[in-house]
């Protein structure tokens, strides 16, 4: 027992008695064969028993105790890759060979296949037997990679080419099993690395991914994958999984840089970074060079630091001698702080490693850029567009790991597609004498750009980010950023077509809102996801609003579709007498009450306008800054396009948004003086440190400044800000928000022809279906109190009366009414249940409460009116039970919501132009109200006539001339023409809303009337005669001429009115009176005055100086002279006249109307009443 191996211990011993026995009897090697590898005589089916105690003993059982036991008996290396070199290249058709060769590979793909299990599954036999299982795998790579003899690999091959050689349709399940296991066992050759946590006693170089990029050159592995990968949809339809898994284990982590640079290139690259380092060492020996100790001080020093809170702290170190903050930064610098660690379910796979750089020699770099050239122009459409349908159709191939690969593979050869171009065009300016090459079209990665991707690679962020795997969203983001590169490139090729397709793919990208808004809390939600996570988001995010800015600017009527919540309800249906759910109802039935969260919430969408600013904005908060401070503390180990995100990052938010308050932490103050005076800062000869320096010097002017602005904030620095914090403090007063007002649901009601029990009934069914018994008992309970109240008050009522009519017989009716009765919720649930609830206010109103109030108010109160009687409250009650005891059954299979409604609201009626209504203020279909409906003619029949005669005229000369209308001018001119009429009766002020004031009766008022008037005439009667007498003298004795009387249209004659006439006055009392000029007046002075008084205003001036003798006698002129006998009449008449004088006249003479042309009588203007 003591001397007993106890590696033996940890397999039971029957199994590795089996397993060893059959190893021994597959064959071996012999002195008599010159040392070469013999077969067993049951060689082949020794080899099927192998396969069948792997499969039913450690598969079956979960464990490893099988592959253990061929690990320790060394049966790859010494049986099974013997049994593969054994096998010349021209015994092709040797089928026994063929079967054992196919036998082999059945094994070695298991005992290759990589292990992956975590905690959660790992058993006690697992954590036996995986580290002896990992070193074995290595070994068997080892081995398959550098045999001595033979070429492993292209043996391989050889096994499935006569089942790669059938057509498709003619391949049996037998030939795609093999194919299937050449792709996995490259796979696991391909994807088997050295553990971290495993130290191998071999040589590294043997097995790295320089290794196996040259052994897949060497042994034509990589013309295997073009074959498949290019045939992927005509060929082969089942291996582009595996083809794909193949890639990624070959390309993750592959500089893409480096691998497109020559050989002159890359040693320049490798001693620039050589150079690079050396300077960064002697920067770090110059600044503690400063401060280390000579010969002189080479003792111990310490010291005591008194510090604010009269705490005393030791510090050691001469270092420490030169000043307070040297002293500080010491304390600092000791102070140690182990954060616990949470506990993560990240399996340590190789798969979910793609972060880590991997260097390669110069030979795998350039086997590696062939093959990756030769890719991308053949096999990467057909091969990646085949994988993007398996992954929509969730292919039973397709893995949780591989959506995740896709995609990195995809960014990854974008990415190589855009330095190939570069380089190329590099290339054409260092040597401008070669011929120049025509711009190769995108056409060769088209199946990764349309619009089915996009809407692939969305679901997978969105799914991820929701179920927190960060790997995954790490993969959606590489891609989704270099899909945006790629476009912007493509829209600067030289291509037409490129720049046309490039334009749409961004207007699909931009066009929904959504993904910029999971751009955005991508980054304000990072934590500590990892520096691959970190730089992937931070990345993301500079390259969206780089590409977004670009776009918006040239397309300025950029629109969005954003989505919305809106609530839709669904209810119970009944057609056909059978039940069926999920019926929508229809739009604005039902309520939006919170009660009823059987509403499915769904996502309504409208297009509106794109303000980058805006989104933008959403940039600025502190998580945002946060996610880029955690990344520029790297600043160390960040490249030059990492420290530029990080830059532009925040002189976007410190001067583009004007939210430098922002950036007023402490903690993130005090990173960027570090970064710039050190110690331990930014390398002032990098190209990026002039930059960051002018960048913090004016963030940290801005800072002092807005500290003497306001001094709060130097409090505020020690704290994360948020949005309103922020806003106060760069602005210096609070956002002003609005706050929105809960919304009343929508007033229900019964539909006619029931009646008011029917009606109850109705409302209890429908809250008895919503499981609301407790609302219903709630109103019977405020029935029955109010019952009780108002008959204690009928019958105090009651007996008042009797009192009252015993002491006076009279009847008299009942002045006082029964007080209202206040209905109070039982709880605050209750209370909002009577403003949202509207099944519940249905019932109420219906049993006779009212609501007092705005119906949008929620405190509105509800009561029991004065008007309710104790009877009509006993039948809405007896209503309410009869409908609970035995609920109402309806007709034809309905439900008690096929006998509800929506209650109609009453429109406002609102102004034709009335600001707040729809479209451009033009009301159609009806017919415009006009002010005034047309009172008669305004023109007489005469004039009418004449002009029609003259039109009829002069339309018949223009149809005789111009050619036919056509019926576009036809439909204009009639447009035309109505709206003239429409103008005209616009202006239309009818008479028969004009009525005289005589017509009111009021006796008081005219005897004060008429006195006044008296008054008013005796007294301008008498300056009238003053006037006339002061002017007689100059007048001879000249007849008049007598004027003929107009017939006027009324015998009795309109309301009377005062006019003006120049040369004459009317008197009041005879319409047909006219005065006439002197006989002696000039024809031709005559005809030049009534021209000037058909075109001039009656207050021309001129017009009163070319008459000599005018005279004026308050605003009228009066031509006639003092002596003749029209002014004997005018004296004798002076206390009948009424003159409209000193304002009486004013509300007449306001009015201006354009008359029309006047008739004239020897130079005297006859008026008609039709004018």
């Amino acid at each position: 027992m003591d001397g007993e191996n106890p590696a033996r211990e940890v397999v039971d011993p029957e199994v590795r008695a089996y397993v060893y026995s059959l190893v021994s009897a597959l064959g071996g090697t012999g002195a008599d064969e010159d040392g070469r590898y013999v077969l067993g005589d049951d060689a082949l089916a020794c080899l099927k028993d192998l396969k069948r105690w792997l499969k039913l003993y450690d598969e079956k059982l979960n464990r490893l105790d099988v592959a253990r036991c061929l690990a320790e008996a060394n049966l790859v290396n010494g049986d099974l890759l013997e049994i593969l070199a054994a096998w010349p290249e021209d015994a092709t058709r040797n089928k026994l060979k063929l079967k054992t060769a196919v036998a082999c590979l059945e094994l070695l793909v298991p005992l290759t296949w990589p292990i992956e299990k975590n905690d959660l599954q790992m058993t006690v036999n697992h954590h036996r037997h995986t580290p002896y299982l990992q070193l074995a795998q290595i070994a068997y790579k080892r081995s398959i990679l550098n045999h001595e003899t033979a070429k492993i690999l292209r043996t391989v091959v050889r096994v499935g080419l006569p089942s790669i050689a059938q057509p498709s349709r003619e391949r049996s399940s037998r030939d795609e099993g093999i194919i299937k296991l050449i792709l996995y066992f490259i796979r696991n050759v391909a994807m088997i690395s050295i553990p971290p946590k495993i130290y191998d006693d071999g040589d590294e170089s043997e097995v790295s991914r320089s290794a196996t990029i040259d052994a897949f050159h060497h042994q034509d592995i990589f013309h295997l994958l073009l074959t498949i990968s290019s045939g992927t949809g005509d060929d082969f339809n089942t291996q582009d999984i595996v083809v794909m898994e193949v890639l990624f284990h070959l390309l993750k982590g592959v500089d893409i840089e480096k691998l497109f640079m020559t050989e002159s290139q890359s040693t320049m690259r490798k001693t620039d970074e050589l150079r690079a380092l050396l300077d960064k060492e002697a920067g770090m020996l110059r600044g503690y060079a400063r401060n280390a100790p000579t010969r002189h001080n080479r003792f111990g020093t310490m010291i005591w630091i008194k510090r604010d809170d009269h705490r005393v702290s030791a510090v050691s170190g001469q270092d420490v001698l030169l000043n307070n903050q040297r002293s500080l930064a010491k304390i600092d610098e000791t102070k140690k702080w182990k954060k616990a660690k949470p506990r993560s379910s990240k399996i340590d796979s190789p798969q979910n490693d793609f972060d880590t750089p991997v260097p390669l020699t110069a030979s795998a770099t350039r086997h590696l850029r062939a093959f990756v050239e030769a890719f991308l122009d053949s096999a990467f459409n057909p091969l990646f567009g085949h994988i993007r349908k398996a992954i929509e159709r969730e292919a039973e191939r397709v893995l949780d790991t591989h959506p995740r690969q896709f995609f990195f593979l995809v960014s990854w050869f974008l990415e190589a597609e855009r330095v190939r171009r570069k380089v190329a065009r590099t290339a054409q300016k260092e040597n401008p004498g070669t011929e120049e090459v025509e711009a190769d079209s995108f056409a060769i990665i088209a199946n990764v750009l349309t619009q089915e991707t996009f809407i692939t690679l969305n679901r997978f962020m969105q799914e991820s980010y929701d179920m927190k795997a960060w790997d995954d969203l790490n993969a959606g983001m590489r891609c989704f950023t270099q899909i945006l590169l790629t476009i912007q490139e493509m829209s600067e090729s030289p291509l037409e077509e490129d720049q046309t397709i490039a334009e749409n793919i961004q207007a699909r990208i931009f066009y929904e809102e959504t993904t910029h808004d999971r751009i955005v809390a991508i980054v304000r939600n990072y934590t500590n996801q990892g520096f691959g996570y970190l730089n992937a988001c931070t990345e993301l995010a500079h390259v969206h609003l780089r590409v977004l800015e670009h776009y918006s600017k040239q397309n300025v009527e950029m629109q969005v579709r954003s989505r919305r919540r809106a609530r839709t309800k669904k209810r119970a249906s009944k057609s056909n007498g059978n039940d069926s759910e999920g019926q929508d109802d229809e739009e604005g039935e039902g309520s939006d009450s919170e009660d009823e969260d059987v509403a499915k919430a769904q996502r309504a969408t409208n297009d509106r306008k794109f303000d980058f600013k805006r989104f933008a904005a959403k940039f600025v908060t502190q998580a945002c800054v946060n996610t880029f401070v955690a990344l520029t503390r790297y600043y160390q180990d960040l490249t030059l396009d990492q420290l530029k995100h990080a830059h532009r990052f925040f002189h976007r938010v410190a001067f583009k948004m004007d939210m430098s308050v922002m950036l007023f932490r402490v903690d993130i103050i005090s990173l960027f003086h570090k970064m710039v005076k050190g110690p331990g800062g930014l390398d002032p000869a990098s190209p990026t440190h002039g930059e960051w320096d002018e960048l913090v010097r004016q963030v940290i002017k801005k800072m002092v400044r807005k500290i003497g602005d306001r001094p709060q904030l130097v409090v505020e620095m020690l704290f994360s800000k948020i949005n309103a914090t922020a806003h106060y403090l760069e602005f210096g007063y609070e956002k002003q928000t609005a706050s929105t007002k809960p919304r009343a649901p929508a007033e229900l009601e019964v539909k006619p022809g029931m009646e008011r029990s029917e009606q109850i009934g109705v409302a209890v069914a429908l809250l008895l279906s919503q499981d609301k018994k407790d609302a219903i008992d709630w109103v019977k309970a405020k029935l029955t109190s109010a019952i009780s109240e108002r008959k204690a008050w009928e019958s105090e009522a009651a007996a008042m009366q009797s009192i009252e009519q015993s002491e006076d017989p009279v009847d008299k009716p009942i002045e006082s009414k029964a007080p209202s009765i206040i209905i109070t919720a039982d709880h605050e649930a209750r209370r909002i249940a009577m403003f949202k609830d509207n099944k519940l206010r249905l019932l109420m109103t219906l049993v006779g409460f009212e609501r007092l109030g705005v119906d949008d108010e929620a405190d509105s109160t509800w009561m029991i009116p004065s008007s309710a009687m104790s009877t009509q409250l006993s039948e809405a009650l007896d209503a309410i039970t009869g409908a609970e005891d035995n609920p109402p059954v309806f007709d034809d299979g309905r439900d008690a919501d096929d006998f509800v409604r929506r209650k109609s609201a009453p429109k406002p009626r609102r102004a034709a132009f009335d600001d707040d209504s729809d479209g451009d203020g033009i009301i159609e279909d009806q017919e415009e109200e006009f002010l005034f409906p047309a009172g008669g003619p305004t023109i007489r029949k005469a004039d009418a006539l004449e002009k029609l005669k003259q039109k009829r005229r002069t339309r018949h000369q223009d149809e005789d001339e111009a050619e036919p209308l056509g019926e576009a001018e036809r439909e204009a001119r009639a447009e035309a023409r109505r709206a003239a009429d429409l103008e005209r009766r616009r202006k239309i002020k009818s008479e028969l809303f004009v009525h005289d004031s005589d017509d009111d009766d009021d006796e008081e008022r005219d005897r004060i009337f008429f006195e006044e008037e008296e008054k008013r005439r005796r007294k301008q009667g008498s300056s009238l005669l003053q006037l006339l007498q002061a002017n007689g003298n100059g007048a001879g004795d000249n007849k008049p001429t007598k004027s003929k009387k107009r017939k006027g249209g009324d015998e009795q004659g309109d309301a009377r009115k005062s006019r003006k006439v120049l040369g004459g006055l009317e008197s009041e009392d005879d319409d047909s009176g006219v005065l006439s000029l002197p006989a002696h007046s000039d024809p031709a002075r005559t005809s030049a005055d009534d021209e000037a008084d058909t075109d001039t205003p009656l207050s021309s001036p001129h017009l009163v100086s070319s008459q000599e003798n005018a005279t004026k006698v308050g605003s009228h002129f009066v031509s006639t002279p003092a002596t003749s006998p029209t002014a004997q009449n005018l004296r004798r008449d002076v206390d009948m006249l009424d003159i409209g004088v000193n304002g009486d006249s004013e509300d007449d003479d306001a009015l201006v109307v354009k008359p029309a042309k006047r008739r004239a009588r020897a130079g005297f203007i006859i008026e008609s009443d039709s004018e």
